[in-house]
């Protein structure tokens, strides 16, 4: 762990001022102390933001909706009536991540903020172009059982690991930030990026901005959805395959769809053409089947991940089943149905 100085602002505006390239935000530090430990990051000041006003709320979009506080924390966004009332796909999906005491610490900008796993990029002593760009990615000939099957590139083929931004993908959300340059709101699908030849940068994020909030839009699908989350062990594990559905039907006809995939790309998957082919088509798993494939248009397996494919389509399959018929997977009984 290297040397670094430490600044705890008052405002936003002091935090923005304070911030350098070499500079890291921390809140509630559940992975970013990870990262330093393993001298992965090594910055030249931790900017703590715990005591910035206003930034720990959950209230009323301006628009409809809601708008959750960046420093809001995952169980405080889990269990609040609102959210359980018209987004359960997110509490659902939250509860389906990490532990209770880590969800008690971990707050909504820092869960966005998560670096992609690999586990040559926490290992320091090996080749990673996500910490060295140009090293190269000695994944793709190695180990790769939990790593990427869609949107890799020739440097990188890690996995974005969060739950929680599953379902706010496929929820549509909008990331609000600040800056140097001032306030912007960012869709959600183009906040994390894919790796391309900078595998380094895992968000749109300019440097000194900070996350500021998240919004989730007035859409309703509280009556029929699921997060499907499979994995090595039931609980404290990250998704090998994940799936966040979100249904609005009439009988058994689909008005409108949504699905984002965890655990196969450097960032949450979603893929609009999918949502628009199921729009007007019967809730059957056919229809499912048939998105499922889009979902998974030109997905590529590494040797040792070749098996997610496979696993990838039939959980599809399988959320948008329990979607459709308004049984969403238990985040207790973790068995599937």
């Amino acid at each position: 762990m290297n040397r670094f100085s430490y600044a705890r602002p008052n405002d936003l505006a002091e935090a923005v001022q304070v911030a350098t390239a070499e500079s890291r935000f921390i809140a509630g530090g559940t992975n970013l102390i990870d990262l330093i430990k393993y001298n992965v990051e090594r910055p030249a000041r931790l900017i703590d933001i715990t005591r910035v006003p206003g930034l720990d709320r959950i209230e009323p979009a301006p628009g409809g909706g809601l708008r959750i506080g960046a420093l809001v924390t995952n169980s405080t966004v889990a269990y609040d009536d609102r959210v359980t009332a018209s987004y359960p796909l997110l509490a659902s999906a939250i509860l389906a991540g990490a532990s209770p005491q880590l969800r008690n610490a971990a707050t909504t900008g820092g869960n966005l903020l998560q670096r992609t796993r690999c586990y040559y990029f926490y290992d320091s002593g090996t080749a990673c172009n996500k910490r060295e760009p140009g090293s190269g990615c000695p994944a793709i000939g190695g180990l790769n059982r939990i790593h990427a099957i869609l949107g890799t590139s020739e440097d990188c083929i890690a996995t974005h690991p969060s739950d929680m931004c599953v379902a706010l993908a496929a929820l549509a959300a909008t990331v609000h930030v600040t800056g140097p340059i001032g306030d912007r709101v960012i869709p959600f699908a183009d906040f994390h990026r894919l790796p391309g030849d900078r595998p380094d940068r895992d968000t749109t994020l300019e440097k000194g901005e900070i996350v500021t909030a998240v919004e989730l839009p007035p859409e309703d699908f509280s009556a029929h959805y699921t997060y499907l989350k499979l994995r090595d062990r039931l609980s404290y594990a990250f998704a090998l395959v994940s799936v966040a559905a979100a249904l609005d039907l009439d009988g058994d006809t689909i008005r409108t769809a949504r699905i984002a995939l965890g655990g196969v790309a450097h960032k949450p998957w979603r893929i609009p053409a999918a949502e628009d082919f199921l729009s007007g088509q019967p809730a059957t798993a056919e229809s499912f089947a048939r998105a499922a494939d889009t979902l998974l248009s030109g997905a590529q397996g590494f040797g040792h991940n070749t098996f997610k494919i496979g696993l990838a389509r039939q959980a599809i399959v399988r959320a948008l089943q329990q979607a459709a018929a308004g049984t969403p997977q238990s985040q207790i009984d973790k068995r599937i149905r």
